[in-house]
């Protein structure tokens, strides 16, 4: 009887396996405004649902990094849902203080733009499987603008 009971642990696992699951990708991370408090970011990231049903987003987690110091953090709970057999677009905005920015003065500095590394990780909610985490990573460069981008 208990190897019945196994064999049908490994076919679920096998199948399981198998199973078409939902892709992600970091498309754009940019600056969308600066204020008085600080300045905010905004990462795109596509998601595609191989579903014909749509799927809950149970949470999306971030950390942002410069010159290898993790200047923000934080979770964006229930996003919303990915459309059934399409590809959604998500906008993370991540504010960041400008006592914070004061600490990479250095890197901004030596050629005006900010290098950064960011890590996404997207939960959602997958029928039988339940919740699936999609790990994201992206580096890159922000440039600032400087008085010829205004005039």
């Amino acid at each position: 009887m208990a190897s019945l009971i196994d064999k049908a642990k490994n076919f679920v696992a096998e199948k399981i396996a198998d199973m078409p699951k939902p892709e992600a990708s970091i498309e754009d991370v940019d600056i969308k405004g600066v204020g008085r408090d600080g300045v905010t970011y905004k990462a795109k990231v596509g998601v595609k649902n191989p579903y014909s049903h749509s799927i809950p987003i149970c949470e999306l987690s971030y950390t942002l990094k410069s010159a290898g110091r993790v200047i923000l953090s934080g979770i964006m709970p229930d996003p919303g849902s990915l459309a059934g057999d399409a590809t959604t677009m998500l906008e993370v905005p991540m504010k960041v203080p400008h006592s914070i920015l004061v600490t990479l003065v250095r890197d901004i500095g030596v050629d005006w733009d900010i290098d950064y590394e960011l890590d996404l990780g997207l939960t959602i909610d997958l029928p039988i499987v339940g919740n699936f985490t999609i790990p994201l990573n992206t580096k890159g460069e922000i440039k600032l603008p400087t008085l010829k981008d205004f005039f």
